[in-house]
């Protein structure tokens, strides 16, 4: 892109300007009127109030379906093809928020077909594998069972394939082309995924037999699979699923968004231990000065620092205590290392008290998963 950055579903490089997206990508900025309407359903997620969820598809329009009667469901996805990231569980939180908030069923799917038809080292039995290990991490996240549906592609195919096919027979290569950059060494699979991909977005309808509208909170970099399905989806006797969008939560060195599959210095797994996380943030990037002194005297700069960025995102839920952070920041008040040891702390606490849950979620997966 001459721009800098680029931001498809399979790929993000760049320092991206998410402003700028908004408008390529033809989508709404959340403002306040809607900001308003949401905290009338409850206390508002820092996520809203961060301005990290910040873009939308007619997320004003599921408002109005919950509060006028009909309702809506959820819909998110995980591809399996490693392990689960903080990254990752940031838009799947604010799911659970969304579902608390609502009391509204969540349909999560893990598409393990599309990460063996996409990655060349992945056998589809090892793709299977990370979805049921990646399924131990969302359900550590607190999900309402009574109300989730987990569901692998290969093992609810049945359900899905008379949809999908339907959804496919609506949708060009040329318009796969023209959406993700697809060209003729793409395998017939990958270019059939978006089909597969739009089916739970009508599961609920499907099941109640009625127009259930659908909202979809994920990273804004998915936002083309979900173009294609909106226009498509009136063909199919369907309402347009609505999206609500999150900024990529940046790795710890503090560019791009976190990955599974870059340097395993840059991403905190679900599952790394006390030390390997105390490793990895105190080698954290940060907007700090090359001495405690210049430090001390010019301050540092909370808005480049990956430190900052996590407690921004993820671990520092008070607004207050996250303005003195940064004013301490910029003042010099407070050092790189402080600050670095005291997210350690949080991250620490977090990651304990998931990896306890997640050891209990290993009894718990007929719970949640759906299968033909």
């Amino acid at each position: 892109m001459n721009d800098g950055f680029e931001v498809t579903p399979y790929k993000v490089t760049g320092d991206i300007d998410y402003d700028e997206l908004v408008d390529r990508f033809g989508t709404k900025r959340i403002d306040e009127a809607l900001v308003k309407r949401l905290e009338k359903h409850g206390p508002l997620h820092p996520m809203i109030r961060r301005g990290i969820f910040y873009s939308h598809r007619d997320l004003d329009w599921i408002l109005d379906q919950y509060e006028n009667g009909p309702g809506f469901t959820l819909y998110t996805g995980r591809g399996p093809s490693g392990p689960i990231h903080i990254g990752h569980t940031m838009p799947w939180m604010f799911t659970k928020y969304l579902q608390d908030t609502f009391k509204v069923k969540l349909w999560f799917q893990l598409t393990d077909d599309e990460k063996f038809m996409f990655y060349d080292h992945l056998s589809l039995e090892d793709a299977k594998s990370w979805g049921y290990d990646n399924a131990l991490d969302i359900i550590a996240l607190g999900f309402d069972p009574k109300l989730t549906n987990i569901f692998l592609d290969t093992e609810y195919i049945k359900t899905m394939y008379p949809m999908a096919i339907k959804a496919a027979k609506k949708i060009n290569f040329s318009t796969i082309r023209a959406v993700f950059g697809f060209d003729n060494s793409n395998n017939i699979g990958s270019i059939f995924f978006t089909s597969i991909q739009t089916v739970p977005c009508f599961l609920e309808s499907m099941q109640q037999g009625r127009n259930v509208p659908c909202l979809i909170p994920c990273g804004i970099d998915q936002d083309p699979h979900f173009r294609v399905t909106r226009d498509i989806a009136g063909g199919l006797g369907y309402h347009k699923p609505a999206l609500i969008h999150a900024k990529l939560m940046p790795s710890l060195t503090g560019s791009e968004k976190m990955s599974t599959s870059t340097a395993m210095n840059d991403t905190i797994f679900m599952t790394d231990d006390e030390k390997t996380v105390k490793k990895k943030v105190m080698n954290a990037f940060t907007g700090g000065r090359v001495s405690v002194e210049e430090q001390r005297k010019n301050g540092g700069d909370p808005e480049v620092c990956s430190v900052y960025q996590y407690n921004l995102y993820h671990f520092e839920p008070d607004d207050s205590k996250l303005a003195e952070l940064h004013a301490s920041c910029r003042s010099g008040k407070i050092l790189c290392g402080e600050c670095k040891a005291l997210l350690f702390e949080k991250v620490w606490k977090f990651l304990e008290t998931h990896q306890a849950a997640r050891e209990k979620a290993k009894d718990r997966l007929d719970e949640f998963f759906v299968r033909d």
